[in-house]
């Protein structure tokens, strides 16, 4: 059945009793320590030292804590810093208010999990939200109280370097990842010491950046905007968000971080958001590079009046606000509704109670890295795999094979799987492929590695571009003797893991180097390769697609990564993993996605004459390489008895879809059952597909279950060209299958 969403929850952070003490605490402090509240910054020394005095700019900002000018501190980790950072603001400022401490735990803290858009490739919403769990008990136990994340951005264009970070490409699921992530970090109650607050990002539209270069701008439909970049949104916002993060970009012209429609109009006043908003780093400032503020105190006003409550690196309040009450031009009503939104948090997470709640390095040693998180990040892992080719039905391998060549740099490399922002995650600390393979098989297996080419070089920190090595193929020979001289070859190749994530936006993104020449070296010699394709966003590489008969897309996968990968190769795993995201056959393709809406002229060949108008390149075929939803497995699954309750639904109705799902292989496996519709005929262009619910089922061998999906009203339901909500009557398709292409289809018919 569709994954329930409550619906109506917009107050489930009011608590009445919260409010009075926050009203009791407003009409207790001066503007300063209004405005103190408002202003977030990095931690910028070590705070379980002396201030260094002699630095202006620390000293400066350690002021600001003592005497309560600031409310939050980010990237300052762990117990006994939180704790010495806490005991500045609290046992030295007037009212005592306490700290919020944010950091990026985007796929983990110590123990790192799958990149976001792997885990969403597993299409397993409880084992998403199992792993935002573990990353909150260990972050919880650092000191941290709140995350950047779920980054909840549609991204069509894998050019852009945080489609990593996100869900991929279609809003429906994006909403339903979205929405357990979030519920993993914030648990069913915050006060609980184990929770930490979570930020939906980026609102709005930056994954929509224009040639899928990051921080650009975007340009796009108020219908692109309702029906694909705001849902997951609004879907988390009525479901008990905390946080949300504006976007760097800007919007009809507008910067995001002084966009009044977006955070206030339809945030906070249509969606009932009660939580509090944060500016991405710098974004305030940047309002001056925009063109869209003089300086940086007309930035202050464009992004306290449009709604932005704190402000995160840019000094703006800090400098500002406090001169535009007083003068009037901001009132002060705005300014104490910013504060309310902040206080709320804070009371929420019982930081009134106990500010050092947090802090406390027992707990922090005894659950920080632990073999339980271990064994969940590798459980997660092996779901995020995507099998993209068996032709020979060379997976699985037998642990007893003779001889296995793993080739190439990814194979070794233990740090390259833990991905873009990996919290506090150890450089170099991931099980490599060829730690899993070695581990998985017989004590008879010949295991042979060389590492044939050579990739980029991590300097070591994340905020630097990596250097690309010259690779003079030296180690070539040794590679093709191996493989020649070997049952099977496991190759591994793609990307190290900071080629993708914030700021590394390619124009190229196919394999880096020499090692799509390597694989046709190989494969001369010996046929029987399993290529691993380990990247944070889809490659384009059809040279290697169309020429590896077995491939496994493993995204970066995190701690457990080879461990995850060898429980796939050999079978004690069947993969059930399916694209979140289309994979293009070419940049020229790009942006391609699967619910795109009808040309004019769809046609999907020449027709008889030959004739060539009609929408299509004239060197590539429109598809892209694997579709949205693609996944294979080691058992086959037949869909059958494909029904509706009824063809003909009035608006008042909810009807059923159901299906019959087959495993009609030899071994047990999971199928990820997809339903998707089409109306054919609306008041406005409709996609040609929309994904409307999916369901993931253990299959055993032989047997056959029945799945049932219930639609309404809310179903069929999209933002129209007169700016709203509507169903409207017509002729569509219901369509359920395997993956976006594949489905059986089925005529309904709503009436009013």
């Amino acid at each position: 059945m569709l994954t329930p969403i409550v619906s109506n929850a917009q107050n489930v952070l009011i608590k009445p009793e919260i409010e009075k003490q926050i009203d009791d605490l407003l009409s207790r402090m001066t503007l300063e320590e209004k405005v103190g509240q408002l202003n977030q910054h990095s931690g910028s020394w070590d705070v379980t030292g002396p201030i260094p005095e002699d630095n202006e700019y620390v000293a400066e900002r350690a002021r600001l804590l003592k005497n309560g000018g600031v409310g939050s501190l980010l990237n300052v980790t762990g117990a006994e810093a939180t704790y010495a950072a806490q005991k500045l603001a609290v046992e030295n400022s007037r009212l005592g208010i306490p700290l919020l401490f944010g950091f990026d735990v985007i796929h983990g803290y110590k123990t790192i999990f799958p990149i976001p858009l792997g885990e969403a490739a597993s299409w397993d919403l409880d084992i998403i939200e199992k792993s935002t769990r573990t990353a909150a008990i260990e972050a919880s136990a650092a000191g941290i109280n709140w995350t950047f994340a779920p980054m909840v951005d549609i991204g069509r264009d894998p050019r852009w370097g945080r489609v990593m970070e996100g869900a991929g490409e279609d809003p429906y699921l994006g909403s339903q990842v979205g929405l357990a992530r979030m519920r993993g970090f914030q648990g069913n109650d915050l006060s609980e010491v184990n929770t930490i607050l979570a930020t939906a990002k980026h609102l709005a539209g930056y994954g929509f950046s224009e040639g899928g270069r990051d921080y650009n701008t975007v340009d796009f439909s108020r219908r692109t905007l309702h029906n694909i970049v705001l849902p997951p949104f609004k879907t988390l916002a009525e479901n008990g968000l905390a946080t949300v993060m504006n976007s760097f970009n800007d919007l009809n012209g507008i910067p995001a971080s002084g966009d009044r429609y977006l955070q206030t109009t339809l945030l906070k006043e249509k969606w009932g958001f009660n939580g509090f908003i944060v500016s991405d780093w710098g974004s305030i400032r940047q309002m001056i590079n925009h063109g869209y503020s003089k300086d940086l105190e007309q930035s202050a006003l464009h992004a306290i009046t449009s709604g932005n409550d704190m402000d995160m690196e840019s000094e703006a309040y800090q400098r500002h606000l406090v001169d535009l009450v007083e003068s009037g031009e901001v009132d002060v009503a705005v300014l104490d509704e910013s504060v309310r939104r902040i206080l709320r948090t804070k009371f929420l997470l019982g930081l009134f109670d106990d500010p050092y709640k947090y802090s406390d390095p027992e707990r922090e040693e005894k659950l920080v890295y632990s073999d339980e998180h271990r064994t969940i990040a590798r459980d997660v892992a092996k779901r995020s795999i995507v099998l993209l080719k068996n032709e020979k039905n060379t997976l699985p391998l037998s642990k007893e094979i003779s001889s296995i060549a793993v080739v190439g740099h990814l194979a070794a490399d233990k740090d390259a799987p833990l991905g873009n922002w990996r919290g506090r995650g150890e450089p170099n600390s991931a099980v490599s492929l060829l730690e899993g393979i070695k581990a998985a098989v017989s004590n008879n297996t010949k295991v042979n590695y060389t590492e044939g080419y050579t990739l980029a070089a991590n300097n070591g920190s994340f905020a630097f571009a990596l250097e690309y090595p010259e690779d003079d193929g030296s180690g070539f020979e040794a590679a093709i003797e191996n493989a020649k001289n070997s049952d099977v070859v496991v190759m591994a190749v793609g990307e190290e893991a900071l080629q993708s994530g914030e700021g590394r936006s390619l124009v190229d993104i196919s394999l880096k180097g020499r090692q799509l020449e390597l694989f046709k070296l190989i494969r001369e010699v010996n046929e029987n390769i399993v290529v691993v394709l380990m990247a944070g966003r889809p490659m384009i590489e059809p040279e290697l697609y169309e020429g590896a008969s077995t491939i496994l897309n493993t995204w970066h996968l995190g701690t457990e990564a080879g461990n995850a990968i060898a429980d796939v190769l050999f079978g004690d795993y069947n993969p059930s993993g399916k694209l979140p995201m289309s994979i293009p056959r070419a940049i020229g393709q790009i942006p391609v996605y699967y619910n795109h809406v009808s040309p004019g002229r769809p046609q999907t060949g020449p027709g008889d004459d030959g004739a060539v108008f009609w929408s299509h390149y004239n060197d590539e075929v429109n598809s892209p390489q694997f579709v949205f939803g693609y996944g294979l497995s080691y058992t086959d699954f037949e869909y059958s008895n494909f029904e509706l309750s009824k063809n003909l639904m009035n608006m008042d109705e909810t009807i059923t879809a159901r299906v019959d799902v087959t495993n009609t292989g030899e071994v047990p496996g999971e199928e990820v059952v997809q339903l998707y519709i089409r109306d054919h005929f609306a008041s406005s262009m409709r996609p040609v597909k929309e994904l409307k619910g999916f369901e993931k089922v253990m299959i055993n061998a032989g047997e056959t279950k029945t799945i049932t999906f219930k639609l309404d009203k809310k179903t069929f339901e999209f933002y129209a060209a007169d700016g709203t909500w509507k169903t409207e009557p017509g002729m569509f398709s219901i369509m359920v299958g395997t993956n976006s292409n594949d489905v059986q289809t089925l005529e309904l018919n709503i009436e009013r």
